[in-house]
């Protein structure tokens, strides 16, 4: 159960991206500096006078509305999925990730930034082994009124196998598999851009959430039909000059998909940030269909659960 199969990993210069956060609307810069050996994933706000650092660990977990947000000593961090899937996805062990404000920038939606700063920074072994959990009994997780089933069973390394089905026509049922996440992470899962629905926007916006969404940050699947009031109210919220068309492909202004099923990319995404805050890499074929981040974190305190002695 405790193997090793590598020697832990940091990177070897701090890197940075800036940009707006997805649901504050703050700019923000974030820095990903490294760290030593069995430190493990922290963040750090800058915008906070002597803040501790906070681990990304499941059992600080404190809200799960649109995005994963963590909380330590009284400091949150919201949104840190996108972060923590660059970093687990690249198989980074050790990171600082220092913010200038409360969320992470959302920059296109998509882990792409993050994981080109980080390979550019260079990615360097350290000397201690690395610790992984490797899955020996078979972990299920399941929400018979949602309809989401997640599963890990043994395997040779970390996959990830998802799938997705709605009953709107320009997304339906979707599904994808990252057998290598070494290989496939960064080209084939880091680049899918975060979506919702058209009916969902205002309601999250009068909620105050996704203040920083705009069209170049997000693929909005278009599910209703709206009249020129609601046009309207659209620019008026996002800040939009130009005409806002409900596209042919489906998604407002006619956007172009950078994959078949980004979607369920993105889903995948959002799965492997969310299980970083496991705190230690696994060994196990994880599947999933319909799950989000809320069944998210209550499958990794499942695993979590089922090999206490690990932990």
């Amino acid at each position: 159960m405790n193997t090793t199969h590598r020697f832990q990993r940091t990177i070897s210069k701090p890197v940075s991206c800036t940009g707006v956060g997805l649901h504050t609307g703050i700019e923000s810069t974030i820095v990903f500096r490294p760290a030593p050996e069995d430190s493990g994933i922290h963040f750090f706000r800058k915008d906070i006078e002597n803040c501790p650092s906070i681990l990304a660990d499941i059992e600080h977990v404190v809200d799960i509305s649109r995005g994963t947000t963590i909380e330590q000593n009284g400091i949150k961090i919201y949104t840190v999925e996108h972060a923590l899937a660059a970093v687990s996805g690249l198989r980074i062990d050790n990171v600082l990730i220092e913010l200038t404000a409360k969320e992470p920038p959302v920059m296109d939606g998509s882990s792409k930034d993050f994981v080109d700063a980080l390979l550019n920074s260079g990615i360097v072994e350290q000397k201690k082994p690395r610790r992984v959990l490797e899955i020996s009994n078979p972990v299920a997780y399941s929400d018979p009124d949602r309809g989401v089933d997640i599963h890990v069973v043994p395997s040779d390394r970390f996959r990830v196998t998802f799938m997705i089905d709605y009953k709107l026509p320009s997304l339906g049922s979707q599904y994808t598999a990252v057998y290598n996440m070494q290989e496939d992470f960064a080209k084939e899962v880091a680049p899918a851009r975060t979506f919702c629905f058209l009916s969902e926007v205002e309601e999250l916006r009068e909620v105050g959430l996704i203040r920083g969404g705009a069209l170049d940050n997000a693929v909005v699947l278009v599910d209703k039909v709206i009249d020129d009031a609601e046009v309207g109210r659209l620019k008026t919220l996002f800040d939009i000059e130009d005409e806002i068309i409900m596209g042919a492909n489906g998604i407002l202004n006619g956007k172009k998909l950078r994959y078949k099923n980004e979607p369920v990319r993105h889903k995948t995404l959002d799965l492997i940030g969310d299980m970083a805050l496991l705190g230690v890499p696994i060994k196990g074929h994880v599947t999933a269909a319909r799950s989000g981040h809320a069944s998210n974190v209550e499958f990794v305190k499942m695993i979590r659960n089922v090999y206490p002695d690990f932990f």
